[in-house]
């Protein structure tokens, strides 16, 4: 698995391999590297709770769902993970069109993936959440 994976090729396998409710979030991969994904998710009204910001569980898993991304194309391929943990700090109510999620693999093992991840509005740069996690790999 050495091979450099897309964008196209990561969205391909996000409309395949994850659940309903994950692509009811209408994530969009704009960016693919060894080092570094991006996704970005549009703040549609529901997303939005109390308030009209972003709800934790969106954010929650936007930060996994990339951070997994983040780990197939560091490594160049797919290969089953299971979320072992997932922490997720949120910093500011999330607002406005969209949230980028930068991710990257910080190590990977044989057995364990180890990722970070920072997710800002669109509009404004600003920090909404920051999260990591690590990854058994099967």
């Amino acid at each position: 698995m050495t091979a450099t994976m897309t964008p196209a090729d990561l969205q391909s396998v996000l409309a395949e391999g994850f659940a309903d409710w994950v692509q009811a979030l209408d994530l969009t991969v704009t960016e693919a590297s060894p080092e570094q994904t991006t996704l970005r998710m549009p703040l549609t009204p529901n997303l939005a709770r109390m308030g009209g910001i972003v709800s934790g569980q969106a954010l929650a898993a936007l930060a996994d769902t990339s951070m997994v991304l983040a780990a197939f194309a560091h490594q160049g391929g797919v290969r089953p993970l299971a979320t072992t943990d997932l922490h997720t700090q949120f910093l500011r109510p999330g607002v406005g069109s969209a949230i980028l999620c930068r991710a990257q693999v910080v190590r990977a093992g044989k057995a364990l993936v180890f990722a970070r991840a920072e997710m800002s509005e669109e509009d404004s740069g600003k920090l909404v959440a920051t999260a990591t996690a690590s990854f058994f790999a099967a």
